[in-house]
């Protein structure tokens, strides 16, 4: 008999390494379908602008070879806090840029998570700062940890690309320039990332934008990913009870000790159990389709939940935690949010804005052509927004004024709160501008006034006048 036991219960361990080994694989998989379909995109193209970032930081290949070359290759140090950096991974970047989401193979997901996740946005600092070197003598990598240190590097690199004997103009850079450090086929594809890139011409205040967007976007992903990490974790966690549960019943069962009669005990008691946490398994399962599934924003995403402008700050498997404007953090339920339409800012297009404004219903039909023709050259020259538009008379109110509209399209989705409210001060000091240019105002329409004077020798007496 107790061999017996002793087989049944070998035989219970084995089920349950069998279910665990299954579990693990599962969740692995997962995880790696999950990265694959909601942030290939994006890891691609921050690993793309991690590169960017490196070659043009460091010296022109043709001053190391004679020749223009490309050394298409990333390398990236794997950094723990209060350590040092262990290893070092190398990505091919011809392989990235070939790298279709339908056909990336769960190992190479799993390079580029670890890229973004386990190390931070570098340059090489050798050439920024001559006096930065490992002990055995090497480059060191020099991380971009906050906005201020984005700032500083963009100047760096910005002086470091446009330094050279045969550059006449040390104010913006060229095509050429780039191709000091790239091939013709990377430069057609870092070349319209900046603006004013339609001018051929990337001055220092683009580049310095360009590269703190790039240090957000990095930073933001990276806690998406983290938060990603998270949430599969605390799934694994719940899986791995389930499985601890069912091993055990398969044991007591092999053992016969769970006879008819505990059986039905049992059963009884899980009726019970289920009357009492039905809801709430009902809601865990609600909250990982959510976030699983529908996944209808990551974090650093900026939605609109009930009509109030949220920012995505972390995401749990049951809550998601979000911030308002003024930095409120507001707390979700999953099971919740899948209930309620969700706008997301970040996965939008180039979103539309509307500026209305009423002029006096006597300005000459010339004059509006002429506010017409002087919007339409404000837009077209300036690459913040869209040449397409539309200036549109909603009504006449009260036989007195226009209420005219202007609807226009920005070369941005409103993710970036900050930066949509800019451009839109800029566009309407630019109509207040117009209109003083062309003398288009508004005029309230004469009032009827009545005064009434007093007598002062009949104080009781009063006299109107119209």
């Amino acid at each position: 008999k107790i061999l017996d036991k002793v087989t049944w219960t070998l035989v219970s361990v084995l089920i349950g390494s069998f279910l665990w080994l299954l579990k693990t694989l599962l969740l692995k998989l997962l995880a790696s379908n999950f990265h694959m379909n909601k942030f290939f995109d994006r890891i691609q193209e921050s690993v793309f602008h991690h590169y960017i970032l490196k070659t043009l930081s460091g010296p022109p290949f043709m001053e190391i070879d004679g020749f223009q070359r490309s050394p298409t290759h990333l390398t990236v140090s794997k950094n723990k806090k209060g350590k040092e950096a262990k290893a070092k991974n190398v990505i091919d970047m011809g392989k990235v840029h070939q790298l279709k989401r339908e056909k990336v193979s769960s190992w190479h997901m799993k390079v580029l998570v670890d890229a973004i996740t386990n190390s931070g946005l570098s340059t090489i600092s050798n050439t920024l700062d001559e006096s930065v070197y490992k002990e055995s003598g090497e480059q060191a990598d020099k991380e971009i940890t906050n906005e201020e240190e984005a700032q500083y590097v963009a100047h760096q690199i910005f002086s470091n690309v446009i330094c050279h004997e045969s550059n006449q103009n040390c104010h913006y850079i060229d095509e050429g320039d780039l191709l000091r450090f790239m091939i013709k086929e990377e430069v057609e594809l870092v070349f319209p990332l900046f603006e004013g890139s339609s001018t051929g011409k990337i001055d220092r205040k683009s580049f310095t934008n360009w590269v703190i967007k790039v240090y957000q976007d990095r930073k933001t992903l990276a806690h998406a990913l983290s938060d990603t990490k998270t949430a599969v974790k605390q799934l694994n966690k719940l899986v791995t009870v389930v499985l601890i549960i069912v091993t055990i019943v398969i044991w007591l069962l092999l053992m016969e000790i769970a006879t008819t009669k505990v059986l039905l005990l049992l059963s009884s008691q899980l009726v019970v159990a289920a009357f009492m946490f039905g809801n709430t398994c009902k809601t865990i399962f609600e909250a990982i389709i959510f976030v699983f599934v529908m996944h209808p924003f990551d974090v650093g995403d900026r939605c609109v939940v009930d009509g109030v402008q949220l920012l995505v700050e972390e995401m749990n498997i049951l809550t998601t935690v979000f911030l308002k404007l003024d930095n409120e953090k507001v707390y979700y339920p999953n099971s919740v949010l899948a209930t309620k339409p969700i706008s997301n800012y970040y996965r939008s297009p180039d979103m539309g804005d509307t500026i209305e404004f009423s002029i006096d219903f006597m300005t000459p039909a010339k004059a509006i052509g002429r506010l017409k023709e002087e919007i339409k050259k404000h837009l077209e020259a300036n690459t913040l927004w869209h040449p397409g538009h539309l200036v549109v008379v909603k009504e006449i109110e009260n036989v007195n004024k226009l209420k005219m509209a202007l609807f226009c399209t920005h070369t941005m989705n409103f993710q970036d709160f900050r930066e949509k409210n800019r451009r839109r001060t800029e566009l309407v000091l630019e109509l207040k501008r117009i209109f003083e240019e062309l003398g288009i105002r508004y005029n309230l329409l004469p009032q009827h006034v009545n005064f009434n004077q007093v007598h002062q020798a009949r104080p009781g007496a009063t006299y109107a006048i119209n």
